[in-house]
């Protein structure tokens, strides 16, 4: 199908703070949302025209609330960042960021292994790591999963592995910086059976930073670690190479 995004059109599509922006962008911070997340926002984004004072383009991509990071939501993203490249004439080094909790951490994680312009930094929290395991840990679940990849050829097995992180380790771009955080008490996605076992297949050949957050649950960063979080992408963003 043509492609359909524009300058003129682009907030149908995405949340993006380049009307707060007063100088030369420096990078771009792309936000994953959780399961289920599927507001708009208008001009009024605190957390967006906090980036702004950095000079970063923060872009929420309005994909579906139960994209799983699925083909259809990696080109929708890529669609999206080729609007903004062409609108505001970036070159293309400029640096991205992939960034996100839970699904959105998922997504974040994936992005970087399909995406048209490698994120020199993913900056996850809670993330979903082992997508076939993960189909059997809430009753909640499956019906979202199935939906993402029933297109898919070849079995559900199949299709779930190849947006996996787990799985998808050996192409994982060794040019991104990862960092990963999860909270020692999450019940919504155990720690145990994705971030740990992800770090240890990622730290043999990527460079990743892992932050377990003690007694915190889902998503649930202390102030210590939210501010670490900012922190990261800033950096991300703003430092080429």
């Amino acid at each position: 199908m043509e492609k359909i995004m524009n300058e003129a059109n682009l907030r149908r599509f995405a949340y993006c703070n380049d009307y707060a922006i007063k100088g030369d962008i420096k990078g771009i911070v792309i936000f994953f949302v959780g399961l289920g997340g599927c507001s708009m926002y208008d001009n009024g984004s605190d957390w967006g025209e906090g980036f702004a004072k950095d000079n970063v383009l923060f872009v929420i991509p309005y994909h579906n609330p139960w994209a799983w990071m699925n083909r259809q939501t990696v080109d929708f993203t890529d669609e999206i960042i080729d609007v903004l490249f062409k609108k505001h004439n970036l070159p293309e080094d400029t640096p991205i960021v992939s960034c996100g909790g839970s699904m959105g951490g998922q997504g974040a994680l994936v992005y970087t292994a399909y995406s048209k312009r490698i994120p020199n930094y993913c900056v996850a929290s809670c993330p979903v790591c082992d997508l076939p395991y993960h189909f059997t840990e809430r009753p909640d679940l499956p019906r979202t999963l199935y939906t993402a990849f029933a297109s898919y050829e070849g079995t559900l097995e199949d299709a779930l592995r190849s947006a996996s992180p787990v799985h998808l380790v050996d192409r994982m771009p060794k040019s991104t910086k990862y960092h990963l955080f999860h909270c020692e008490k999450d019940e919504a996605v155990n720690i145990d059976k994705h971030s740990r076992p992800f770090v240890e297949l990622m730290k043999k050949e990527h460079d990743l930073t892992f932050y377990p957050v003690p007694d915190r649950t889902h998503c649930d960063l202390d102030d210590y670690h939210n501010q670490l979080y900012d922190k990261l992408l800033i950096e991300g963003a703003t430092i080429k190479g």
